[in-house]
């Protein structure tokens, strides 16, 4: 009886055991069933999209970029397409045996890997970066037929950039270089990553940076069908991607190239522009660089080279370097006395060669020059005349004044990057030593007598002197600095031309502007730069300046020969031409060179006539300059328009052996340069 209950109840346990299995695989049936009914009838629409996006792709179209043309046409900025070897490393085991053996298919030099590892500390591992650019056809047939054996490798056709002049101009057209972090998170907060598709390229430079908007273009879209390894059996649809604009510059590349070379190894800095649009006509920075190295990722080596030089090629001394004016200031500091009063043309100061205040001596001009008026004070460069004209106006009379001229002012040229300086002023001195203490903000009068020579405080850019330069020449009428000034639609042609913004005038008193107008032709006619326009072909206006790079002790001489070679003075010089309806104004820095009528002042007179003349100089006389021993030109000039061959990869070809030594020999006998004692 016990045998047959324990029976029953293991049935019954079995029953039930069986009841619950039942029950969870008709649950389990009945979730399959609604997951079906989810799929199929809620889903559907969703899922068969995703089905259709997994059978295709989209593509982005990489838009051509646009040209950057010079103001006569010349292209300073373009492209080629060409095919570059790529490797995605989180789809390579082992990096540095897939390179290995890709070295033994194609050459990998020394450069390219150490620009391949740059790129990947600067870039996420899933990215495709090129460990070569520019393959031959014939290595592009090795690599695809051993293609099977590096997964993760890829060879890709590409646009790159091209700057087929090299180092000319590198400051001003700039450079493109691979989208760093910092860049792809600003593309995502102006919600632009859409255009930047399939783009591992964005303006890093001067214009290149500053009109990346123009230069891009929009990037197109290709729709293709795929095959279940993932490559493309036939394209569906697409939209066109529409190239970038041409950007049209106001410079002549070959007046920038006739400066550029003025300068030789020297250091400094050129900007000319017409007074009478602000159209910036060159803007040379010395020394340069090569874009054509950032295009590709430069490499570590390179970087470091540039990075690290003394002579900083990296730094665009136009728009960024600040230098002491020197006697470059004078005529503005004479036309600030007219306008205020302080001064009359006929006015007399005793240049005595020194000048006390407060118990310290400013000198001048060793014995003195004498009794001048303000026409002689500028042709004479007297520093006296100055120094107490400086005392008489005050700091801050001094800065408003000179502030609307636009020294020490933002000029609002189109190109990023440019530097204020320094316009001193009470109040400028007491934010600047704010944290040094009240004993440091304090302005003391004696600092007040130095800046009416353009030293002390002041530091400006050649942008703003060329500026101010062009506003006295244009008779108080100030016009913005512009060196874009169109752009063309490349589909349609159609140009664009960029409007100028509206000039200034400044209201100056005509017979004002005239006094120093007048002056300036002085300095040329009868003063400093005399020997440097002698025969000149046209009437021009400028000044020469020399400028401290380090301070000397008032009771302290000069002499370079006892200072290291950047700490001597720097050699200024600002001008105008022709004098009676300008054309063109400049202002010229040579670094740590010393007077400016033997440096700087020669290197206008070959721009004036090469714009005013359509000169170019002898090739000696092109040595003597960069030399600094050159004064007016030497030997017969050489037409401009028929000067061929000097933009492009093949201008840098040397001059051969022979020539060479005729123009050393010819360098040899001129006499050494011996300034004036007030030649500054």
């Amino acid at each position: 009886m016990t045998e047959l209950r324990n029976v029953e109840a293991d049935l019954s346990r079995f029953r039930a055991r069986v009841l619950v299995a039942g029950l969870v695989i008709l649950l389990a049936f009945m979730l399959l069933a609604a997951r079906l009914v989810f799929l199929q009838v809620v889903r559907h629409d969703d899922l068969n999209e995703q089905a259709e996006s997994n059978r295709t792709a989209v593509v982005p179209i990489v838009p051509n970029r646009g040209l950057i043309l010079d103001r006569n046409g010349v292209v300073l900025a373009t492209n080629y397409s060409a095919y570059t070897l790529e490797i995605t490393p989180s789809r390579v085991a082992d990096l540095e045996e897939t390179i290995e053996a890709l070295g033994r298919l194609v050459e990998i030099h020394p450069r390219d890997k150490r620009r391949f590892k740059k790129l990947r500390e600067e870039s996420r591992n899933f990215e495709s970066l090129p460990i070569r650019t520019r393959l031959t056809d014939e290595e592009v047939a090795r690599f695809a037929a051993q293609r099977f054996r590096f997964p993760g490798v890829d060879i890709k056709a590409r646009l790159f950039r091209s700057y087929p002049n090299g180092e000319l101009a590198s400051h001003v057209v700039g450079y493109i270089g691979r989208i760093n972090r910092s860049e792809k998170e600003r593309i995502e907060e102006n919600d632009e990553e859409g255009n930047y598709r399939g783009t591992d390229y964005i303006g890093k430079l001067g214009v290149e940076q500053s009109f990346e908007a123009q230069l891009h273009g929009n990037t197109g879209v290709e729709q293709v069908e795929t095959s279940a390894g993932g490559r493309a059996v036939r394209k569906l649809a697409s939209t066109a991607a529409v190239p970038g604009d041409t950007v049209m510059l106001s410079i002549d590349i070959k007046l920038q190239k006739l400066v550029e070379d003025l300068f030789g190894d020297r250091r400094g800095a050129l900007v000319a522009l017409d007074p009478s649009t602000g159209e910036v006509l060159a803007f040379v920075s010395k020394p340069t660089f090569d874009p054509n190295l950032f295009v590709d990722g430069i490499d570590s080596e390179s970087w470091q080279a540039l990075n690290e030089s003394l002579d900083k090629p990296l730094l665009n001394r136009a728009l960024r370097g600040t230098y002491p004016p020197g006697s470059t200031y004078k005529p503005f500091m004479a036309l600030a006395a007219l306008e205020s009063g302080k001064r009359q043309p006929g006015s007399i100061t005793n240049d005595t060669g020194s000048w006390m205040f407060g118990g310290h001596q400013f000198r001048s001009h060793g014995a003195g020059l004498g009794p001048v008026d303000m026409h002689q004070s500028i042709v004479k460069s007297s520093n006296v005349y100055y120094y107490s004209l400086a005392n008489d106006l005050g700091v801050d009379a001094m800065h408003d004044f000179m502030k609307p001229l636009g020294f020490g002012q933002i000029t609002g040229i189109d190109i990023n990057g440019e530097v204020r300086g320094v316009l001193p002023s009470q109040e400028w001195k007491r934010e600047a030593y704010k944290k040094k203490g009240p004993q440091h903000q304090k302005w003391y009068p004696g600092e007040t007598i130095s800046l009416g020579i353009g030293q002390g405080y002041n530091a400006f850019t050649m942008l703003q002197l060329a500026q101010a330069t062009a506003t006295v020449a244009n008779n108080g009428v100030r016009h913005k600095p512009q060196l874009v000034i169109a752009t063309q639609n490349p589909m349609t042609r159609a140009i664009e031309p960029i409007a100028p913004q509206p000039a200034q005038n400044l209201g100056y008193k005509p017979e004002n502007v005239a006094v120093i107008r007048k002056a300036l032709v002085g300095v040329t006619q009868e003063g400093t730069s005399t020997r440097v326009f002698a025969g000149a072909g046209y009437l021009s206006g400028g000044k020469t300046g020399t400028a401290q790079a380090v301070g000397v002790g008032q009771k302290d001489k000069y002499d370079a020969r006892k200072l290291e070679e950047h700490q001597r003075d720097h050699a200024l010089y600002m001008a105008f031409a022709p004098a009676d309806h300008p054309k063109i104004a400049l202002a010229v820095v040579v670094e740590n060179a010393g007077f400016g009528a033997a440096h700087a002042a020669p290197i206008a007179r070959r721009v004036f006539d090469y714009v005013l003349l359509g000169q170019y100089p002898s090739e000696v006389d092109m040595a003597a300059v960069q030399k600094g021993l050159a004064a007016a030109p030497i030997g017969k000039p050489r037409l401009a328009a028929e000067m061929t061959g000097l933009l492009g990869p093949g201008a840098t070809t040397p001059t051969n052996p022979a020539k060479a030594a005729a123009i050393a020999e010819a360098l040899s006998k001129l006499p050494p340069p011996v300034p004036s004692p007030d030649a500054d």
